[in-house]
């Protein structure tokens, strides 16, 4: 699974860095350090319990709107087929703190997402879309994604981390209608 965000430390609290934020938690969760990847990319792989699927955790080295390369290569060396990569990545058009899964699908604007779908020829890949919500007033979205999460957003900020964390771990043990069905399902 990759988590999209840009690289450096001057990014590292961006909104459009959350995809990179919960695959740092799954790794935190199965004790696992990153390592530097051939497909310019940082891995880092374990379980998330004892007999349970390999997870292979993904971070591109490269900016958002080229994260195609690094998805490529690392399919191609761990032959996974576009439908069991699975895509970690903000999302504008959802609320902050929800969160959302989907198969396949188009890129909706995000160059992360279009750069991906035409490196791996697919649209088909596996998302877990991490809502940051919409910019306000009539700031552009560009630099709503680019800066550091609002202060009342970091206060929510782990617990949505945690969440997205969960949502990736039913995924790949329960499959995708299951995880949709405890993640889409309406607040009580």
């Amino acid at each position: 699974m990759v988590g999209l965000g840009n690289p450096g430390p001057g990014y590292a609290g961006n909104r459009h860095n959350v995809g990179q934020m919960v695959i740092a938690e799954l790794a935190h969760r199965i004790s696992a350090r990153f390592s530097n990847h051939k497909a310019n990319a940082t891995i880092a792989e374990g379980r998330s319990f004892p007999g349970g699927p390999r997870l292979v955790l993904a971070k591109p080295n490269s900016f958002m709107n080229t994260s195609g390369g690094p998805v490529a290569g690392l399919a191609r060396f761990y032959k996974v087929p576009p439908e069991r990569i699975i895509v970690v990545h903000d999302e504008l058009d959802i609320d902050f703190d929800l969160i959302r899964l989907k198969q396949g699908g188009g890129h909706g604007g995000h160059n992360g997402l279009r750069d991906i779908i035409k490196a791996i020829d697919s649209p088909d890949f596996l998302r877990v879309r991490v809502g940051i919500g919409r910019p306000p007033g009539r700031q552009p979205a560009a630099d709503f994604v680019l800066r550091d999460f609002s202060a009342a957003e970091r206060s929510v900020l782990p617990n949505l981390l945690g969440d997205a964390a969960d949502a990736v771990e039913q995924l790949t043990t329960d499959g995708l209608l299951a995880a949709q069905q405890r993640w889409h399902a309406p607040s009580s």
